[in-house]
C-alpha cells in the first residue's frame, strides 16, 4: 500500500467512529475521486508537476507562490515516487517523500496546509477541522461536470464542492469562517489529474471582497532531467 493511500486511510479514520460499520465500508463518490484514484497511471517519469498558488482576501496580506511535485520512477520502473516543494520561505510546508504514489499527494498537502491555517486563525484543533472536511466529503459533496481549457484544447472535468462548516454545531466558535467552501476541479485529461483546488470565505457584511480566497492551479508538467 502506498504511503499516500495510507495517509488517506488514516485521515478517514478520524471520520469513521462517527459512522456505522456498514457506512464506513462504503466510500462516497467524492472520496473515491479525491483519494482513491490512480492519477499517475499514464505519467512517464521523470516529470515535475507545476502549480501556481495565490492567496487573497481582506483578512490578511496575500501572496503568490509555487508548488512542485517531482516524480521519478520506482525501482521497478513504475510511476511514481513523489517529492514535493510546497510554497517557500517561512510559508514552506515540510513534507515527506511519498513512495509508490498513485494518487496525487497535492490534494492532501493542500488540505494539510489549510487545516493548519484554520487552526492558526481560530485557535481550534487541527483534528476537528480534519474531521469536518472528511465528513463533508463523505456525505455533503456536490459533484458537477464542466469543461475547461488545457493546452489549447477543451477537456472534460469534474468539480467537487464541499462546505464543512455551514451546519457545524460549533460554528459559533469560528463564525467568521463558517461559509468556507472547498472546490476541487479534477480531470483525467490533465497531468496528475488535479487541475485546481480553491477555498473561498465569503465577504463579511458590508465588505466588497471575500474574507479569504486561496487557489492552486496547474501550470503544467515538464520533463525532469534524467540521471546520467
Amino acid at each position: 500500500m502506498s504511503r499516500l493511500r495510507t495517509v488517506s486511510l488514516l485521515l478517514a479514520a478520524a471520520l469513521l467512529p462517527a459512522l456505522s460499520a456498514s457506512a464506513a465500508e462504503d466510500y462516497s463518490p467524492a472520496e473515491r475521486a479525491l483519494f482513491m484514484t490512480n492519477q499517475f497511471a499514464t505519467l512517464k517519469p521523470p516529470l515535475t508537476l507545476q502549480y501556481s498558488y495565490t492567496k487573497g482576501g481582506s483578512l490578511e496580506e496575500g501572496f503568490s507562490a509555487h508548488v512542485a511535485i517531482a516524480l521519478r520512477a520506482q525501482s521497478n520502473g513504475k510511476c511514481c515516487t513523489a517529492n514535493t516543494d510546497f510554497l517557500s520561505g517561512a510559508r514552506r510546508l515540510s513534507l515527506p517523500e511519498v513512495e509508490a504514489a498513485d494518487g496525487n499527494p497535492v490534494i492532501l498537502y493542500f488540505l494539510e496546509r489549510d487545516i493548519r491555517e484554520m487552526s492558526r486563525l481560530t485557535k481550534g484543533k487541527s483534528n476537528y477541522f480534519r474531521k469536518r472536511i472528511r465528513m463533508a466529503i463523505y456525505e455533503g459533496a456536490q459533484i458537477g461536470e464542466l469543461s475547461l481549457p488545457y493546452k489549447g484544447k477543451t477537456v472534460a472535468a469534474r468539480q467537487i464542492a464541499v462546505s464543512p462548516y455551514l451546519d457545524d454545531p460549533l460554528r459559533v466558535r469560528f463564525e467568521k469562517f463558517a461559509t468556507k467552501q472547498y472546490v476541487f476541479t479534477l480531470s483525467d485529461a490533465v497531468a496528475g489529474g488535479v487541475y485546481s483546488i480553491r477555498t473561498l470565505v465569503a465577504a463579511q457584511p458590508g465588505a466588497a471582497t471575500p474574507l479569504l480566497d486561496e487557489e492552486m492551479v496547474l501550470d503544467g508538467a515538464s520533463p525532469a532531467p534524467r540521471n546520467p
